[in-house]
């Protein structure tokens, strides 16, 4: 019996209506992004393991998808198999050796823990038993052996269990630390943004700074799969590296509003904070050391109010003193301008603080000067998303109020996103666009044009290969002329040809037989109408277009 054939959870297939529409929206961030002076890059669907590894947190590391290595990749895990198989049984044989060389050398049981004893151990075990023990040859496996050594047999005993143990946890180490190279050395990409940033230190002396670059690329993320979250996606992604200039993020806010007034998605909100002015409000409550904990907190104001962010303050550690400074950012509200002027009163005594605010400041005139088309730029204090590495300005865009969903744009300024790769000092600022969310709003407004999803205008019957041939001949022309046009390829029976025209929304039927061809004219089909004429190809070419 065949195989039901599925996909992997958290992928998607796309029909054609939806990759039309998907299309769309990237042709739209697309033309914007050059527009205003982005170039596009490419990076390859998958990096070396340690490129990625270790850039993301614990979490962020653990929903890397790895990629098995070709070849003889399983020879690692052969080793490991037989290595553990090993242990066990010479294990006993090993410890009194250790024993022996502890009464030779007159040594005490804490001597285990001393500096040096696991490396004298390590030669001694070597030149006695290297022949009869392989594994002796791997100084890795025989420090993590004597690690557990000195457990097993001052502190369980000798119990066949505990050997097993031990010999298991010997095995994970190993498969975890040295060997994991063995199995795998490359994973998929999980963002846009980190091989970007190994995209510049690699080729920096090919690269003009300040360097403007657009990425729209698939990511993989090996998430649980649910509602608005997928394994597969796409990221549209713009940053500018090389330049400190606030002009840049003057720019970005200009750029969202231009691609959400293109897609005619008004109502859209760009709210901004500043990581200076979160580290500012963290130094003047006696809270510095806790910035993370404070923010995580302060985020959660819409969500759950501001006893309970209290709270959870209270709960970290952060002072009833310092708390009760923070009541003017519960309260804060009204114009741009009018909260700046307000943490101007709270943070007066903090220099990153003011930092910040004279930093949100240029940017807000210079939006009032220049103006937006639909979105509106607004200061949210409680903005606090990527603080492991965004310096400066925070952006995260809002969609219409009207429309229940998450954010569907984000970024901010950094000032150091290449060091990780060595490349200090290097500052950047960057955006990207939701498109899987931008794709749900546009969909629920009912914002997509009716020209997305381009069909075929129009397809000549085929009532053999003489008709075949002389609408060929047509069809060349109409599409020379930018319509989309083409023929049946069966000589099939009339009705089917017409249920297909129907079935994909084909507006124009054109036949062609034997009169047609000796007038040089079209039987013209309105499917839409019914209404049938014949027409000469001019004619038939304009009757198209004006549709």
């Amino acid at each position: 019996m065949a195989q039901k054939p599925s996909i992997p959870k958290g992928t998607r297939d796309f029909n054609p209506e939806q990759v039309a529409k998907r299309n769309y929206i990237f042709n739209t961030i697309r033309g914007a992004f050059e527009t205003f002076g982005f170039q596009p890059i490419e990076t390859p669907s998958f990096e070396n393991s340690e490129t990625l590894m270790g850039k993301y947190g614990d979490e962020g590391d653990r929903l890397i998808f790895k990629i098995l290595n070709s070849g003889d990749y399983l020879s690692g895990v052969d080793y490991l198999n037989d290595l553990r198989n090993k242990v066990k049984k010479d294990i006993f044989g090993l410890k009194d050796s250790i024993k022996e060389y502890v009464k030779v050398n007159k040594l005490s049981n804490e001597a285990y823990y001393e500096e040096g004893f696991l490396e004298s151990v390590y030669f001694y075990l070597k030149n006695k038993h290297g022949k009869n023990h392989e594994f002796l040859k791997d100084s890795i496996v025989t420090k993590a052996l004597l690690e557990f050594l000195y457990q097993i047999e001052y502190k369980f005993g000798q119990t066949e269990k505990h050997i097993e143990d031990f010999a298991d946890k010997l095995y994970t180490k190993l498969r975890s630390a040295k060997y994991a190279t063995q199995i795998s050395e490359k994973a998929l990409r999980y963002d846009l943004t980190v091989p970007f940033a190994r995209y510049v230190v690699q080729h920096q002396n090919e690269i003009e700074f300040p360097f403007k670059r657009y990425q729209i690329q698939p990511v993989w993320r090996a998430d649980r799969p649910q509602k608005g979250r997928f394994r597969e996606f796409y990221q549209c992604d713009a940053d500018v590296v090389g330049s400190d200039s606030l002009w840049q993020e003057v720019e970005f806010i200009q750029l969202y509003d231009n691609v959400f007034s293109a897609l005619k998605l008004e109502g859209v909100t760009i709210k901004i904070n500043n990581r200076k002015i979160l580290s500012g409000i963290a130094e003047v409550i006696g809270a510095s050391d806790k910035l993370i904990d404070f923010t995580v907190a302060l985020d959660k104001l819409d969500k759950i109010g501001e006893e309970k962010v209290k709270e959870e303050m209270l709960s970290k550690g952060i002072s009833e003193e310092g708390i009760s400074k923070l009541q003017p950012l519960f309260t804060l509200s009204g114009s741009f301008e009018s909260q700046i002027e307000s943490l101007k009163d709270i943070l007066n005594t903090s220099e990153e603080g003011k930092k910040g605010i004279d930093e949100l400041d240029f940017i807000n005139n210079a939006i009032s000067e220049l103006g937006l088309k639909t979105a509106a730029l607004q200061l949210d204090v409680t903005l606090a998303r990527g603080l492991n590495y965004y310096t400066g300005a925070i952006f995260e865009v809002a969609a219409p109020k009207s429309v229940k969903m998450g954010s569907i744009g984000g970024g901010g300024r950094y000032d150091d996103l290449t060091g990780i790769f060595g490349m200090k000092n290097v500052s950047g600022v960057g955006i990207s666009f939701g498109l899987d969310r931008i794709y749900l709003v546009l969909e629920e407004l009912e914002l997509f044009p009716e020209t997305v999803n381009k069909n075929v205008e129009v397809l000549f019957i085929n009532f053999g290969d003489r008709e075949a041939l002389f609408s060929l001949k047509a069809i060349k022309q109409l599409r020379q002329q930018g319509i989309n046009a083409e023929l049946y390829p069966d000589s099939a029976k009339m009705k089917k040809q017409m249920n297909h025209a129907n079935k994909r929304n084909i507006p124009f039927v054109v036949l062609v037989g034997e009169e047609e061809i000796n007038s040089n004219t079209y039987a013209l089909k309105n499917m839409v109408s019914g209404e049938q004429e014949k027409v000469s190809l001019e004619t038939l070419v304009a009757t198209i277009k004006k549709s």
